[in-house]
């Protein structure tokens, strides 16, 4: 892990956001890589990875966004919560704009969302998961460029271990994607294309976050706070009602805590 933060310390943070959204994007590919090797994934397994992916970006919206948001604002008292707040109010209505107005449909085929649209259920679908990840690569993007600008409150090793997280719940989401094109009758290749592009997405919305907080310093606590914003709405509007779909909900709930769990130790530790 030292060889890790030491990598990204040499590099220009820039660049560095590429590479660690590079990295999730890869793990979302070794997710739907899946498909060369299963006809299908079970349900109770999918169900656990959804809670942990939950887990996972609860926490990095405290742990790695919202604490270090407020952190880094000035003032006193309920002032130096605003930035935090109206960013997550931000946030979370900006996923919701996108949620009503973009067309996607839900991992299990039955909810179709957005403006009507004549696109192929294959297409929705990428297009939901791609709606997942859009915050995930912002909140890795910000933090670098945190570090780009040398404010003290964002640190290489608190980028690096939000994006280890962040890794860690594309896997899931990689499986999420691939699979259920393949019941569709897609072929194998084309599952995994479209599995893996669907954080392609991760290093774009990266960048522009990096870029965005060097350009304009004062906005970093609110695009930390927007990052979370969002990726709760994420959590909270598709993530656990799809994890609870089984009859068998301890196993997403007990996948949840883990997720929950391993992102704050992550935090805590490298951060």
């Amino acid at each position: 892990m030292d060889d890790i933060i030491l990598f990204f310390e040499n590099q220009d943070p820039i660049l560095g956001a590429f590479y660690a959204t590079t990295f999730t994007w890869f793990v979302t590919a070794v997710g739907a890589s899946t498909v060369f090797f299963f006809k299908a994934i079970n349900r109770n397994f999918m169900d656990g990875m959804l809670g942990f992916t939950g887990g996972v970006m609860v926490a990095a919206s405290v742990w790695s966004l919202l604490i270090p948001a407020m952190n880094m604002s000035e003032g006193e008292g309920f002032v130096k919560v605003i930035p935090a707040i109206l960013g997550f109010l931000f946030g979370a209505g900006f996923l919701y704009a996108l949620d009503r107005l973009l067309p996607h449909l839900h991992v299990n085929f039955k909810q179709v969302e957005g403006v009507k649209s004549p696109w192929q259920k294959t297409t929705l679908l990428v297009l939901a998961i791609t709606l997942h990840n859009i915050p995930e690569g912002l909140a890795v993007g910000v933090l670098f460029g945190g570090v780009a600008v040398g404010l003290p409150e964002a640190s290489i090793a608190g980028a690096v271990a939000l994006a280890i997280g962040i890794g860690l719940q594309n896997l899931p989401e990689g499986i999420a994607v691939a699979m259920p094109l393949r019941r569709l009758g897609m072929s194998r290749r084309k599952s995994f294309f479209y599995g893996q592009f669907s954080a392609i997405v991760e290093p774009i919305a990266g960048i522009v976050g990096a870029l965005a907080v060097t350009i304009f310093t004062p906005i970093l606590p609110y695009a930390l706070a927007f990052a979370a914003g969002a990726m709760i709405f994420v959590v909270v509007e598709e993530v656990i009602p799809e994890a609870q779909q089984n009859k068998d909900s301890d196993i997403a709930t007990i996948g949840f805590i883990i997720g929950f769990l391993i992102m704050m130790s992550l935090d805590v530790v490298l951060g």
